[in-house]
């Protein structure tokens, strides 16, 4: 296989290091943008040239706008931005404050937004190329106590099938990843909100002790999911596509999606009523 140029956000930890890692150990060169200096130290130790790493926290929008540009000044043609940097917010919608809120959805959704708007006029002036969007079985599905974060996943996902059938015609190509929980480092980096004694016995506090309890399970691994991604991002096909990873979001989207069309089936009649006379 021919190596390939990669930009990644969100590269210090979790599934953007895992798949930094695995791109430079198979010859591909990476762009890594991480919010701390020197997270990559070991790695730009062993790779040298073939890792440039940028600081960068995506809710400083001209900061993406001057990394990607230099990301393409530096290494020339980049075949795939990633844009996975994010975090989980996590307590009923209620409890959540106003700071916690906005910066949840200038991280999440965004950042996200800005880093593929931002990758877009270098793709279509090369002719093409993939962008890997990062969201989650959240994007299709929602639990209780982490309303904030769906929000930004559901809406990024919507961003997405929009976007991808703009620049289709340009020969750029999306990938959305929706992993369900995994053994990442996602619940170390969860923002809690302060507890309200009136949700203790509400499914919001039912998934927060489940979460902190260890009873709620993260049934996916994280190599393997990293795995399954970049294989699927190596097999581009052109327009967009969703990739489900693990067995909990393959199982809870397809759970959710039978739902909303059996909804949908049963209100024909009174949808087609709201049609003006022909």
């Amino acid at each position: 296989m021919t190596p390939k140029t990669w930009f990644i956000t969100g590269a210090s930890a979790g599934l953007g290091r895992l798949l930094t890692e695995a791109l430079l150990a198979r010859g591909d060169r990476v762009v890594a943008t991480v919010r701390k200096r020197g997270a990559l130290q070991s790695l730009e130790a062993i790779h040298g040239e073939r890792l440039l790493v940028l600081l960068l926290d995506v809710t400083d929008v001209e900061a993406i706008r001057r990394s990607v540009g230099e990301a393409c000044d530096r290494m020339g043609r980049i075949d795939v931005f990633v844009s996975n940097a994010g975090y989980g917010l996590f307590g009923a919608a209620e409890e959540l404050s106003d700071d916690q809120i906005d910066r949840q959805i200038a991280t999440n959704l965004v950042g996200s937004v800005q880093v593929i708007r931002a990758a877009l006029p270098h793709l279509r002036r090369q002719g093409g190329g993939l962008v890997v969007q990062v969201s989650s079985e959240g994007g299709q599905i929602a639990y209780p106590n982490f309303s904030l974060y769906h929000a930004t996943k559901w809406g990024i996902e919507g961003f997405v099938e929009s976007v991808a059938q703009e620049v289709k015609g340009f020969g750029i190509d999306f990938l959305l990843v929706e992993p369900g929980p995994t053994a990442t480092n996602f619940a170390q980096g969860l923002d809690h909100a302060t507890p309200m004694p009136e949700y203790e016995d509400s499914p919001a506090g039912q998934v927060r002790r489940a979460v902190g309890s260890g009873e709620f399970k993260m049934r996916g691994d994280a190599q393997r999911t990293m795995a399954a991604m970049l294989a699927a991002a190596d097999r581009p096909t052109p327009g967009l596509r969703r990739l489900a990873l693990g067995s909990t979001a393959y199982t809870s989207i397809h759970t959710a999606l039978q739902s909303r069309r059996e909804q949908l089936e049963q209100q024909r009649e009174l949808a087609f009523s709201a049609d003006a006379d022909a």
